[in-house]
């Protein structure tokens, strides 16, 4: 059962006020020219005698070579509870809040594959080749459609720190600099000395 069951993380940030996600594009040629619905969390299987959680972490690092420094599972993970895949595989995972520089590539563990496929001959490859943060209406497009449910869990459970970083609109800051523009006087020229502005419109 255990090569059956996966976890991951799903790191989340907030900018100018919008939810962003971290996803992962899985490396190798098969994967190099798609896009749309392949993106996906960090993740890996459950190794003999690992809990979930420790999965979720280790992977996170392995696959990203971003830092936990300073994250507390018991006090920063979010659990997004499990999906299904048609396989029947479990894929656990955790949403956590945290940054990476956006110019900032990330390094990722090799594995080996055979390619061309039935050729004898093996490539090394990375887990993922890229990783990059995504507002939450992009992510749904990229991601892979079985981890959909993710994106709708964790939507719904920081929706309140959601609001608290969104700036509230302010009125009176545009209207505070705002300055009645003069007529120049080519438009001075123009003005009708008397009546209605609109008598022009109206005939």
């Amino acid at each position: 059962m255990k090569g059956k069951v996966s976890a991951g993380l799903m790191m989340y940030r907030f900018r100018r006020g919008h939810l962003e996600v971290f996803l992962g594009h899985p490396g190798g040629p098969y994967f190099r020219r798609r896009d749309l619905g392949v993106w996906g969390i960090p993740k890996g299987k459950v190794e003999e005698g690992e809990q979930l959680i420790e999965t979720a972490v280790r992977e996170f690092g392995e696959e990203t070579g971003i830092s936990l420094d300073g994250v507390k599972p018991e006090r920063d993970f979010i659990p997004l509870e499990m999906v299904r895949l048609q396989s029947g595989k479990q894929v656990h995972a955790w949403a956590f809040r945290g940054n990476h520089p956006d110019d900032q590539p990330i390094q990722s563990i090799l594995y080996s594959i055979e390619w061309p496929p039935r050729s004898g001959r093996e490539i090394e490859v990375p887990e993922l080749d890229t990783g990059r943060f995504f507002p939450i209406w992009t992510a749904r497009k990229k991601i892979t459609p079985s981890q959909l449910p993710f994106l709708d869990r964790l939507e719904e459970k920081v929706k309140d720190q959601l609001w608290s970083n969104r700036t509230p609109w302010n009125p009176s800051k545009k209207m505070n600099n705002f300055k009645p523009k003069s007529p120049s006087s080519t438009e001075k020229d123009s003005l009708p000395l008397s009546g209605n502005r609109n008598e022009e419109r109206t005939k």
